[in-house]
């Protein structure tokens, strides 16, 4: 059963940093894409960054230079640095993961991140 358990959320205000982890289990985690994602209500969920098995990374350009993602593939986990943080990220942060063998996908269950202004 694959499970992906975020972790790192919480109130912060403006200008700070927060640091997300997403521990995933039931998976061969180097063979996955790993990704952040986040949701606001009444939005659609939108793509924060991804990085795939060999560590190519793609970034929303709405966080580039602020944000990164970074993994683990010893402790299978993927990570979100998050720096410089705005009122405007605030949002559930969803981990997501997408075999690059054969394209299965899953969905962590989401971390509350609140930014204050």
């Amino acid at each position: 059963q694959v499970q992906l358990v975020e972790s790192g959320g919480g109130l912060v205000q403006a200008g700070g940093s927060l640091k997300l982890s997403c521990a995933a289990s039931g998976i061969i985690f180097r063979h996955n894409t790993m990704g952040w994602y986040r949701q606001t209500p009444g939005k659609q969920r939108e793509l924060v960054a991804t990085i795939t098995s060999g560590g190519s990374r793609n970034t929303a350009d709405s966080v580039s230079g602020r944000f990164t993602i970074s993994r683990d593939n010893t402790k299978n986990t993927v990570y979100l640095q998050m720096n410089s943080l705005k009122p405007e990220d605030t949002a559930v942060y969803y981990c997501n993961r997408r075999s690059e063998i054969g394209g299965m996908e899953d969905w962590g269950e989401g971390t509350l991140v609140t930014v204050s202004s």
